[in-house]
């Protein structure tokens, strides 16, 4: 009998649970290549459940289609899926879907050597199932905490749609601009509401366009622009 001394790895498996600080958090979960979503929040390790693709799955595909064609028109704005995002030393999530600005154009998130992100991006998407949650209770303080500008999180089983901008230190949910919710901080980001939750994702794209020609939208465009040259 062959006994192999050290172990191959002396370090304990992550457990949604755990109490650990980021350092730690990242050996155990580098080390466990089989978890596909794991997250620490105020010092505590949460890790995803296998995902329905109804609740989760194909939301999430629609959240992103919508980010991506904003961003692939806009300058210096970057969509990111899964995206491991480093906020202190007993903060770090993997958001469903983030859409960012880059330092360039004074973006509050920055990409590290080692190749995540460090820092609140402007904004954040997240796909849970009800308001029970943590999307919507820790994770939500934490956002707030680290000055996430706007935070959005579909609730699917329910279904609702909770979008929160960040004022004066706290997160103030938006309401209806009309007919649409429209980004703050990303101007031209419209969404059609009623048609995400009823599933015409052609519908929400459309309302996204007539956002992509309003004049708030080229003026950003047009500021963007100037801080790149």
């Amino acid at each position: 009998m062959t006994i192999i001394w050290p172990p191959s790895s002396s370090l304990p498996p992550l457990e949604t649970g755990d109490r650990l600080e980021r350092h730690e958090f990242e050996r155990r979960y580098a080390q466990m290549p089989e978890i596909k979503k794991a997250e620490l929040i105020n010092g505590v390790v949460y890790m995803a459940s296998p995902l329905r693709y109804r609740q989760h799955g194909q939301p999430h595909s629609q959240i992103n289609a919508w980010l991506q064609v904003y961003a692939v028109v806009t300058p210096c704005a970057e969509v990111a899926d899964n995206a491991t995002v480093r906020l202190d030393s007993y903060n770090e999530v993997q958001p469903d879907t983030l859409l960012r600005l880059d330092t360039a154009v004074g973006g509050q998130s920055r990409i590290t050597p080692d190749d995540y992100l460090e820092g609140a991006p402007e904004l954040i998407v997240e796909i849970a199932s009800s308001s029970a949650a943590y999307d919507l209770h820790d994770k939500l303080e934490v956002y707030c905490r680290h000055g996430v500008q706007e935070y959005l999180v579909w609730t699917t089983q329910e279904p609702d749609f909770y979008w929160y901008v960040l004022q004066k230190g706290r997160y103030e949910r938006q309401v209806i601009d009309g007919d649409y919710l429209k980004s703050q901080v990303f101007p031209g980001l419209w969404l059609d509401l009623h048609a995400l939750l009823a599933g015409n994702i052609r519908q929400v794209l459309q309302v996204l366009n007539l956002g992509l020609a309003s004049p708030e939208y080229q003026t950003f465009v047009q500021q963007l622009r100037q801080k790149t040259r």
